[in-house]
């Protein structure tokens, strides 16, 4: 059985910054592979939803989807074509400007959504909507769009979140 980790990082992020590499620690430890796609040379999110859905997951039984920020709102969408286990979602860039999308069809069993309530990129309003719409688990904590601060609490909901998807 092989189970996958995808991470998917932001805009102005790197593929094995501070929140992949610590997320990569917590998946070799549940026994999922980890990778982490490097989208630095696309600032757009459909591109970079092409990039995703153009890897062959074919081998895997268990695919869990990690992003942050227009990782979030590529991995939601890859979601419908992919059908991953879990979507964990970090300060998710939805409903803003630019983004061709703003009706999803997330094909997850489970959606865990992380967000900061001093994040000045993605309003919390957004965050709301989408919630309300797709039955995602919320945590909203005192954090800014990073959420660096807060990433011991998201590591730790991460491991089990992670168990979670492995245990059906």
């Amino acid at each position: 059985m092989r189970n996958l980790v995808i991470y998917n990082h932001g805009k102005d992020s790197i593929p094995w910054g501070e929140k992949a590499l610590a997320f990569a620690e917590v998946a070799k430890c549940q026994n999922f592979e980890f990778i982490s796609l490097d989208y630095r040379p696309c600032n757009d999110p459909d591109e970079r939803l092409k990039q995703l859905l153009a890897m062959d997951w074919s081998t895997y039984q268990s695919i869990v989807l990690v992003g942050s920020s227009m990782g979030g709102y590529v991995i939601t969408v890859a979601s419908e074509h992919i059908k991953p286990k879990g979507l964990f979602l970090i300060a998710p860039a939805f409903y803003l400007p630019g983004y061709q999308r703003t009706v999803f069809k997330p094909t997850a069993d489970y959606i865990e959504i992380f967000h900061g309530w001093q994040d000045e990129v993605v309003p919390v309003e957004n965050v709301l909507r989408f919630c309300q719409q797709y039955d995602a688990h919320l945590h909203l904590l005192n954090a800014d769009h990073r959420l660096l601060s807060i990433l011991p609490i998201m590591l730790e909901a991460f491991e089990h979140f992670l168990v979670h998807c492995q245990s059906e």
